[in-house]
């Protein structure tokens, strides 16, 4: 019985020397993390952050690129690796996990979380490595085997950056500029999401399934986004549709109408389009203004007859408004040809112009003079 329990007391200290307790870290390289979304994927790099005078004070600058950081592949004397990359930090391995299938300069890469490293070069393009091993300490272990991607990239100059920094710039609604910065040199790589909408669209659909989908507002919001970007068109019609049930708290107007025809459009719906929206322009406290914006809408796709029709329409049943309307049948009869009446339109609202419209004057008054001097 003495000698199990020796047994198990020495299993216990053996286990207890190599468990971890809060201590500073090796070196005094602090861990560092950085996030960055996007649209909807997270970047996320975790590192160990040295610094140029390292952790006894001493000045390593000039000593950093080339020797601290090695070239290329070496055998670092420990470990199973004998050509291994530099650890793109200190410590463990620096990682990067990633939410969502993107394209790291280019090329595919899986979501996951990676090891990542650096295979540095002083003259040329370095390379960045992401392993599929991304838990041992350092590059000790390194096996090209476990490699899932590698990216070459060329470092260049930067102001001085004491400690070893990740970061984040070029930021766009579909990619990313990350980057490795420190001493004297900067070190990036580009990340892409090719179907970030898709992935939009995958969110919404699980949302709308959520607490979410119980307010009309998001079913409007999805539809909207769908319309913008053409894409899920079919299904982006049932949003429409729901976005104004009561079921969801919404209601028939022209908001809900004008998204749908929107879809619609984008599908090719042409006919269906233009008569949701004859059907929406006649709701019940449809303003001024929401007419108007559709009028400007079909002359912007040359759809100057049925424009004209518009703001005839606006002019008709608002007859109260006596700036608009005059500007929309300007604009309308000036892209029919109508030289006379645009004069005479134009002429009119410059003349009812309120304060709020007087700051745009020179530019009414430029359409007008353009009308008169036209042969």
């Amino acid at each position: 019985m003495r000698k199990l329990l020796a047994i198990i007391f020495t299993l216990s200290i053996s286990a207890a020397s190599v468990a971890q307790i809060s201590v500073p870290p090796n070196g005094d390289n602090q861990r560092a993390s950085v996030t960055q979304f996007i649209g909807p994927v997270e970047v996320n790099i975790t590192y160990s952050s040295p610094d140029v005078h390292g952790p006894n004070g001493e000045d390593r600058k000039g000593h950093i690129w080339g020797e601290l950081v090695h070239v290329g592949f070496i055998d670092q004397g420990f470990g199973t690796s004998t050509a291994a990359p530099w650890r793109a930090g200190a410590n463990e391995n620096t990682t990067i996990s990633i939410s969502h299938d993107v394209k790291i300069g280019g090329k595919d890469l899986k979501a996951g979380t990676y090891g990542l490293f650096l295979a540095y070069a002083k003259e040329g393009n370095s390379t960045w490595i992401f392993s599929k091993n991304s838990t041992s300490w350092g590059s000790y272990f390194y096996n090209d085997q476990e490699d899932a991607l590698r990216v070459e990239t060329m470092p260049e100059d930067a102001p001085y950056t004491e400690w070893l920094t990740f970061g984040f710039d070029d930021r766009k609604p579909n990619s990313a500029i990350a980057y490795l910065q420190w001493e004297n040199k900067r070190i990036n790589f580009t990340i892409q999401v090719p179907a970030v909408n898709e992935i939009y669209i995958s969110k919404i659909k699980n949302e709308l399934r959520s607490f979410p989908g119980f307010d009309s507002r998001n079913w409007a919001t999805a539809a909207q986004f769908a319309a913008q970007n053409k894409i899920n068109l079919e299904e982006a019609l049932v949003w429409a549709d729901n976005s104004m049930k009561a079921d969801f708290g919404g209601t028939e107007d022209f908001n809900g109408l004008q998204k749908k025809a929107s879809i619609l459009a984008a599908l090719g719906r042409n006919e269906d389009a233009t008569k949701l929206m004859d059907k929406a322009i006649k709701m019940p406290g449809v303003s001024v203004n929401n007419i108007h914006q559709y009028g400007r809408t079909l002359l912007a796709e040359g759809k100057n007859e049925k424009a004209l029709e518009i703001f005839l329409y606006n002019f008709k049943i608002h007859p109260e408004e006596k700036f608009t309307t005059f500007v929309g049948l300007a604009r309308g009869y000036t892209a029919v040809g109508d030289k006379k009446n645009a004069i005479k339109n134009w002429e009119m609202a410059i003349k009812n112009a309120p304060d709020s419209q007087k700051a745009f004057m020179n530019f009414y008054e430029a359409e007008l003079k353009k009308l008169k001097e036209l042969k």
